[in-house]
């Protein structure tokens, strides 16, 4: 018993240690055990899950760019499902060495919850000449530290000979700072040739966020974050308690997050309940009530609309991956 402990501060140690360098994509497997271990464990898992979306929708000013998609792992597979090509970031990813990587099967590298679903798939490649799907895996770290991938697949002819090849992409969703200053830099400047160009044509000026604006917006986000089980005021009052007017309230929020006040208030609480069925055994109706919905007929309906199927089928599936484990 004393060694399983062990292995689960290990694992616990490494996953801080990760987050400590940056690192918000690693999760840890959950085990059968009902103790204060796997309390934490669930924690640092939605933890990490918080961390990492909010990185992804911190967005500034202009929203529509701010997220860019880049390529964080990549591999080729031979006929028989062997690697021949990885990128080095996804050794990094993986903490594995290039040598260590090429000549291995793939299911070697995602977890045991993925296998069968991986394992289905590639029957499917096998049958096909050409073949192209999306599917999410957990990869696996050297640490044996899960990584939640979607990932994308698609199938290619060798030239010259008649064997085909898999191509597996993940795309990782990042912020990239000098592609945005350069953007804004163009941008800038071809408003101002336009603007020079249309001195005779009046147009209504765009409304100026100050810093002070700004951070009265930001601190209204986080108090919808913070309060996702109480129900927000109506905007009037809500722009009065953070110190603004309704018309800097809407427009701001926009500019920042890309999206209505109302709008975030339901994507955040149907995110957190998301996680909280997944990694937690709370019952769904504790659940619907902690993220603020007042009926559980509302709740599953609104979860359904934004993700596609119900709380109760996300939970049935959640349960069934444990009994996997």
């Amino acid at each position: 018993m004393d060694a399983v402990i062990s292995q689960r501060m290990e694992l616990i140690n490494q996953m801080l240690l990760e987050m400590a360098s940056g690192n918000f994509f690693y999760r840890i497997e959950r085990s059968t055990e009902n103790d204060e271990l796997e309390a934490l464990v669930v924690t640092l898992n939605m933890l990490a899950e918080e961390i990492q979306d909010t990185i992804i929708h911190q967005g500034f000013t202009n929203t529509e760019k701010t997220i860019l998609d880049i390529v964080q792992m990549s591999f080729i597979l031979d006929s028989e499902g062997r690697i021949q090509m990885v990128n080095q970031q996804a050794c990094n990813v993986l903490s594995y060495l290039y040598e260590d990587i090429i000549g291995n099967y793939f299911e070697v590298f995602i977890a045991k919850s993925s296998i069968q679903k991986w394992k289905k798939t590639w029957k499917q490649i096998k049958k096909k000449a050409f073949f192209d799907t999306t599917m999410s895996l957990k990869f696996k770290s050297k640490g044996n530290l899960l990584i939640p991938k979607n990932v994308y697949i698609t199938t290619f002819q060798e030239p010259n000979t008649k064997y085909s090849k898999t191509l597996i992409s993940v795309v990782h969703r990042s912020s990239f700072q000098k592609q945005l200053d350069a953007s804004l830099k163009e941008r800038v400047i071809k408003d101002s040739k336009s603007s020079d160009n249309d001195k005779s044509k009046t147009s209504k000026p765009k409304l100026r966020l100050s810093f002070e604006d700004i951070r009265k917006i930001r601190e209204g986000h986080d108090i919808i974050i913070n309060n996702l089980d109480t129900e927000l005021p109506s905007l009037r009052d809500f722009a009065l308690q953070i110190g603004t007017n309704e018309f800097k309230l809407k427009y701001g929020f926009k500019e920042l997050y890309g999206t209505t006040v109302h709008r975030f208030l339901m994507q955040e609480r149907l995110r957190k309940a998301q996680m909280m069925i997944q990694y937690s055994d709370v019952s769904l109706k504790s659940i619907a009530y902690r993220v603020g919905f007042k009926s559980m007929p509302h709740f599953s309906r609104s979860f359904k609309t934004r993700y596609g199927y119900t709380p109760s089928a996300l939970r049935k599936n959640s349960i069934s991956t444990e009994k996997d484990r």
